[in-house]
């Protein structure tokens, strides 16, 4: 256990990349419950929106299986921390446009768009650095330019640009870290990024990065 109490509540939307995130809280003894169970929500410190696969389909899974207005009143209203994950991220967006355009949560100004690369492959896979833009409490005990493991096609095109606070060079500069308020995303997972991983996940259980 932490030495300061918390409970997570890895959101249980019948999608993404739980287990993988389960499975660095078991490694961090991190007190924590997978569910969608408005009850363990309400109760729990801090969220997790896991993600993997397309804006679509997340977004989707997500209304089907999750009562997005109690979940919005604890994010929104309560100011309860929540960490979007990759896809878990991107659906925080106003709109995204991976197959089609559709409507995500609307709770940062932005939309989803393709990522500008290049000529490089896509998707983006693997190791990349991340620059930090804004001094911040997440990055606490990470340098900027330290690696991150990474699976997107995808970025978050922010309306306001100071919500930004790290970025990645994939042949162009897009958003790897966000931060508004209470809400924070990584585009890379942390689960899959060894050492700085289950930093940055412990930075964001640190009670003093509750908005």
């Amino acid at each position: 256990m932490l030495e300061y109490k918390k409970k997570i509540c890895i959101i249980d939307f019948k999608s993404g990349n739980i287990g993988s995130v389960a499975n660095l809280l078991e490694k961090l003894k991190v007190d924590f419950e997978i569910s969608n169970n408005n009850k363990i929500i309400e109760k729990s410190s801090h969220l997790i929106l896991p993600g993997v696969g397309s804006f679509k389909k997340a977004i989707m899974k997500l209304k089907q299986n999750v009562d997005i207005l109690f979940l919005e009143n604890e994010v929104l209203k309560k100011k309860k921390p929540i960490l979007g994950i990759c896809v878990g991220m991107q659906i925080m967006a106003d709109i995204g446009n991976e197959f089609g355009t559709n409507k995500g949560l609307g709770w940062v100004e932005g939309s989803i768009d393709l990522i500008d690369n290049k000529s490089l492959p896509l998707p983006h896979i693997g190791w990349n650095d991340v620059i930090i833009e804004k001094n911040h409490k997440i990055f606490e005990g990470i340098n900027s330019g330290q690696d991150f493991y990474f699976v997107n096609s995808y970025y978050f095109n922010l309306k306001d640009k100071n919500h930004m606070i790290g970025s990645t060079l994939y042949g162009t500069k897009f958003p790897s870290v966000i931060n508004k308020e209470n809400l924070y995303g990584f585009q890379f997972h942390p689960e899959k990024s060894s050492k700085s991983g289950k930093k940055i996940i412990l930075n964001f259980l640190n009670e003093e990065l509750i908005f």
